[in-house]
């Protein structure tokens, strides 16, 4: 069965709002697209029920991206808790009412903000992960939604980087609303071989983001993606596989995922050759 390609607004826009959305969604939709990851950077960018009808009138599905801004973070030294339990309760309810079974991101931390840590330091920040993403892993199980948090490269977070670290913290959490979500960016950067870690991964990956190795098109870098894919069907994951690259034309996202250069002649090209490469793998 061919899987669900999603694509991430962030390849064009950001913030995603109300008014950006349907052109986003049409265009999407017009180069095969079945599904839009959507990133909620402010509650309040965009109405979950009018963006429910829009995605409906399309055929798309949608997959809710939690975004880890300053302040936003499950552990003290890096933000406001309540405040962020606050927002990912808001994440929770858009995916409901969505129909979204998942909300993905790095949960634990603002995305580029790290330091450095001793054995006991990692411990206590892991204690303090677990015990403010239980409440809410709660809430999103008992709503028929995971949250997949994400790991991401060393560069930007100091708190989970592997799949192995992302295991061992998340270990009494996992299949109970809480999940991993795979990125093969990162993966790239931090595991020895990323095939491997999807499978150590199984059935604890949530959802999976793909694109390039140099953030750009997925299919003329040099990931092996007939390997990735058959790791994903080794570990069991038949869920979307959501392109996340990055417009370079919004200060905020360039400065965030250190885009100083075009990735692909323009976002278009970059989201048509992605897809039309990831529907040849599917007869690889």
């Amino acid at each position: 069965m061919p899987r669900t390609i999603a694509v991430n607004t962030w390849v064009w826009t950001s913030p995603l709002t109300d008014a950006t959305l349907e052109p986003l969604a049409r265009k999407a939709a017009d180069l095969g697209y079945q599904a839009l990851e959507l990133p909620l950077e402010n509650v309040g960018d965009w109405d979950p029920v009018n963006v429910r009808a829009v995605l409906d009138s399309l055929g798309l599905g949608a997959i809710v991206v939690g975004a880890m801004g300053s302040g936003r973070s499950l552990v003290a030294r890096a933000g406001d808790v309540a405040a962020t339990q606050t927002y990912l309760r808001s994440c929770i309810s858009a995916a409901q009412v969505l129909g979204s079974d998942v909300v993905a991101g790095p949960f634990y931390a603002p995305t580029g903000v790290t330091w450095r840590m001793d054995a006991d330091e990692r411990a206590a920040i892991v204690g303090e992960l677990r015990d403010n993403l239980a409440p809410l892993a709660a809430e999103a199980a008992d709503l028929g939604i995971t949250l997949a948090v994400e790991p991401l490269n060393r560069y930007e977070t100091s708190v989970l980087n592997t799949v192995e670290q992302s295991l061992e913290a998340l270990e009494p959490l996992l299949g109970a609303g809480v999940g991993l979500a795979l990125d093969t960016y990162h993966l790239n950067i931090e595991e020895k071989k990323p095939a491997d870690a999807i499978r150590a991964a199984g059935s604890a990956i949530a959802h999976v983001q793909v694109c390039g190795s140099d953030r750009g098109a997925v299919g003329d870098d040099h990931t092996d993606w007939p390997e990735i894919l058959r790791a994903l069907d080794d570990a069991g994951y038949r869920g979307a596989l959501g392109l996340e690259s990055f417009t370079g034309g919004n200060a905020t996202i360039a400065v965030a995922a250190s885009v100083w250069r075009p990735l692909a002649p323009s976002q278009d090209e970059l989201a048509a050759r992605s897809i039309a490469a990831l529907r040849a793998l599917e007869h690889t």
